[in-house]
């Protein structure tokens, strides 16, 4: 409505109270926020130039000897000259003996155990790492991948440190055990894939390590359970981490500098426990994956590499990790 003078009225303040209704979502919207860490730059503003990665890193970021980098790249320019006489010439791979390196450090973190609504320590594991086994730079699809291997090792044998953790078995059942993992077969497989057609070098990085769970110093509910010397599962299982990061700047998880690597593992039935009576079916009930399911999570936290090309190095001797949950 108008005053007489014709201008608008101003109508009175209303207070109006409002509830969703039963079973509606309050929720409008949501905005993801990215974190420090994510590997992904931010897209150009208008105007501005894509950022250039700096061509002398302040460390070696695939932990490469010193004049392996000139060596590939001399090899790398023949080989794009090459191109035009033999097409199918890349990619090429580094001899070994230019690049393999040795390496150690720590890692450390937390296994759940799915069936069990809870988590167990891991480590703080010592590892014996060579670098670079195999080292294929193919500069036609411009990318960049690394074979490189790991043993774990604790008092001489290839596991890692013992860890003791108490679950509710079944809910209500106050179990505390012994937890070992013991990694068989061939060493720990690394394998880095590096795109290097693109500013921030993304890399993505698949451990992949064959362990047996052993058990042992059961108590349940404060008393003991003798489960014998030979509590493990059945058959070895495959624990597949992974992680994700780039080299400029260096951000996530970048195998010379460390960081989180995730994955699942499909723990396998029990057998060989119990002394005097067959307990595997309890254990197997209690802590094995259903089916073929991998549901038990972990997360690992590697510290930074110390490289045998740089023992006087800022991260020699290698440092211990604190764990992430």
């Amino acid at each position: 409505s108008l005053t007489e003078a014709g201008e608008p009225t101003t109508p009175p303040g209303l207070d109006v109270a409002c509830t969703p209704a039963p079973g509606q979502e309050p929720e409008l919207a949501a905005i993801a926020i990215r974190g420090d860490q994510d590997p992904t730059a931010p897209a150009p503003r208008p105007g501005e130039s894509d950022p250039v990665p700096d061509p002398t890193p302040t460390r070696p970021a695939e932990g490469l000897p010193p004049t392996a980098r000139e060596k590939i790249d001399a090899l790398t320019e023949k080989r794009r000259e090459a191109l035009e006489d033999d097409p199918g010439s890349c990619p090429i791979e580094i001899p070994p003996e230019w690049v393999m390196t040795t390496a150690e450090t720590y890692a450390a973190g937390y296994a759940n155990a799915a069936k069990l609504d809870g988590a167990a320590a891991l480590g703080p594991a010592f590892m014996k790492v060579v670098l670079n086994k195999r080292y294929i730079n193919d500069s036609c699809a411009s990318t960049v991948d690394v074979s490189s291997e790991v043993n774990f090792d604790y008092q001489g044998k290839r596991q890692l440190p013992p860890t003791k953790a108490t679950f509710l078995s079944y809910g209500f059942m106050p179990t505390t055990a012994t937890m070992t993992l013991e990694q068989v077969g061939p060493p720990a497989a690394i394998h880095t894939h590096t795109v290097t057609n693109t500013p921030t070098y993304p890399e993505e990085t698949t451990v992949t390590a064959q362990l047996v769970m052993r058990l042992s110093d059961v108590e349940v509910n404060g008393v003991p359970l003798d489960v014998g010397p030979d509590c493990r599962t059945e058959r070895p299982f495959e624990q597949v981490l992974k992680g994700y990061g780039q080299s400029y700047p260096p951000a996530g998880y970048l195998v010379a500098y460390g960081g989180t690597l995730t994955g699942y593992a499909h723990i396998p039935p029990f057998e060989g426990c119990g002394a005097t009576e067959d307990l595997d079916p309890i254990f197997t009930s209690a802590i094995s994956s259903p089916g073929k399911k991998a549901d038990n999570y972990t997360k690992m936290t590697q510290a930074p590499l110390c490289v045998a090309t740089n023992p006087e190095g800022p991260d020699c001797p290698p440092r211990v990790p604190d764990p992430e949950r």
